[in-house]
């Protein structure tokens, strides 16, 4: 069994996950209810939002280089708890602010604890990972947080109108410090100062290798977080869509980008990490250009469903590169990509809207798409700059000539951490599925699923709460009777029509599964 498939499995990867899933909940939501609490609560202009909103980006963006030296120098997931930590205060600062000087405090304190949670982790499941298959664990820290931030959203959207912004705040509070809670339990992890000082040599050198990939990944973060806006101002207003219906169009791909993550790594694996990235960058632009031409709602749920699920092959691939990269300092490059990125995400939206506002939507929308298409281009020096080893087609990294200088001593420092590792539990022998055997257990699955889902319809028909039924008797549901049960049966639908078309592929399509070890 491979580091990275024995993360999740074994407590402490249990723990991360965990964590991962608690503090993405309401950190997930609260860049979405932020300006809609400081404009009705503050009675703040859009001046003072949009500073608000820019100071938590700005210094999250300063302190995440120090959290990567941080990551690198003490037990990483010490170095997650605390910034955990800092993430509960400042949910709980915004629970109780009454002025913009308190809700600054609080956009502060969860900048810095951002920084210091994500970096931290990111560098642990990469540590965890090396010499095993990363994509693979950071897919599931992905689909973790995406899962995180779908009970966030379930959540807000049923307690906001009940129980009103403290509320949320106070919850966020308590999920983040369970997420703290999970983290500092089990022994802590002390680095070797043979490691560390190795890791100091090979960090800088690693560092400028790092540059190109992390110029297209702020870039190419960049288009994205601009088309989102883009995508939301087409909805809201060419299509005056409500918040309700908007939510409809991105629930497919908010589905795919929860549930794929942690299995996109098959694929990887047999494409290599170049390829991924580059058909990932051209289904952007596909995206993008797309958004330029379509004019309906089921269209444009259609292309963002497509760009998810190259977005959740992409991300696990580039954090997995940096780490691989990263010269015995995964922190560093953990900071260093994660810095890249979101100075992308605040630049974005600030260029995207002044092309939208002086040359129009289709102008910005060619922008997005040109920027992906060059990243889909650069992409493959920025990796050959890394010279990382050479992929086999199972994803398993051989040594080739030319891999570089530092190879040897990044060889010899993981050998050296490896040996302070637990041993692995013995894999349990499981005989492999051939094609048509795995396509009956995924019939067999379906049916389950299908019966469970049934049955859910109908107690949701019983309470008057069944959007499906509604949907078909009635042609849709009043606004006024939309409750929480009304969003979990339509979430509960998407998720249906997803696991069928999934499990009826392997009929159409059979293909072997690997054998599972534990």
């Amino acid at each position: 069994m491979s580091a990275g498939t024995r993360t999740p499995t074994d407590p402490a990867g249990r723990r991360v996950l965990s964590a991962a899933l608690f503090a993405s909940a309401p950190a997930e939501v609260l860049d979405f209810l932020l300006p809609l609490w400081a404009g009705s609560t503050l009675h703040a202009g859009a001046a003072a939002v949009g500073a608000l909103i820019a100071f938590e980006a700005v210094l999250s963006l300063i302190v995440r280089p120090l959290a990567g030296e941080l990551a690198d120098r003490f037990d990483q997931r010490r170095v997650a708890a605390a910034g955990a930590g800092l993430y509960a205060l400042s949910f709980a600062g915004y629970a109780l602010a009454d002025s913009l000087v308190v809700a600054f405090v609080a956009a502060g304190l969860g900048g810095a604890g951002g920084a210091l949670f994500w970096v931290a982790l990111r560098a642990w499941t990469g540590q965890r990972s090396q010499g095993g298959d990363g994509t693979s664990a950071y897919g599931k820290l992905l689909s973790a947080e995406g899962q995180g931030a779908f009970i966030g959203y379930l959540v807000a959207f049923s307690l906001l109108e009940r129980g009103g912004y403290p509320l949320l705040f106070w919850l966020g509070s308590a999920a983040c410090a369970v997420a703290a809670g999970s983290l500092l339990r089990g022994p802590r992890e002390e680095r070797t100062r043979t490691a560390a000082g190795r890791g100091d040599r090979l960090g800088a050198a690693a560092g400028r290798r790092l540059l190109p990939l992390m110029v297209v990944s702020a870039v190419t973060a960049a288009a994205e977080a601009g088309l989102w806006m883009l995508v939301l101002l087409r909805l809201q207003g060419d299509l005056e869509l409500s918040p309700n219906e908007i939510a409809l169009v991105f629930a497919p791909g908010f589905v795919v980008f929860v549930l794929l993550p942690e299995h996109t790594h098959h694929l990887t694996d047999r494409l290599g990490r170049t390829p991924t990235l580059v058909v990932s960058f051209a289904a952007s632009a596909l995206f993008a250009a797309g958004l330029a031409v379509v004019s309906t709602p089921l269209a444009i749920a259609a292309f963002w469903t497509v760009a998810a699920a190259c977005f959740a092959a992409q991300i696990p691939v580039e954090q997995a590169t940096v780490a691989a990269a990263s010269g015995g300092r995964i922190g560093r490059g953990m900071g260093l990509y994660e810095s890249a990125r979101l100075a992308g995400v605040v630049a974005g939206p600030l260029v995207m809207g002044v092309l939208h506002e002086e040359l129009g939507r289709v102008a910005a929308c060619v922008a997005a798409a040109a920027t992906s298409v060059v990243g889909a281009l650069v992409v493959p020096y920025a990796v050959r700059t890394l010279r990382l080893p050479e992929e086999k087609k199972s994803g398993t990294p051989t040594p080739t000539p030319g891999a570089g200088p530092d190879t040897a001593h990044v060889r010899e420092g993981r050998e050296e951490m490896d040996a302070s590792k637990p041993e692995p539990a013995q894999p349990s022998a499981e005989t492999a599925l051939g094609p048509k055997a795995h396509a009956r257990k995924e019939r067999r699955d379906w049916y389950i699923h299908t019966v469970a889902f049934a049955l859910g319809q109908l107690v949701l028909w019983a309470l008057d709460s069944s959007w499906l039924v509604r949907q078909i008797t009635d042609g849709g549901v009043p606004d006024d009777q939309r409750g929480p049960l009304v969003w979990v049966g339509r979430i509960w639908l998407t998720i249906w029509v997803i696991d069928t078309i999934w499990s009826w592929s392997y009929t159409i399509w059979p293909r072997e599964k690997k054998a599972k070890s534990s």
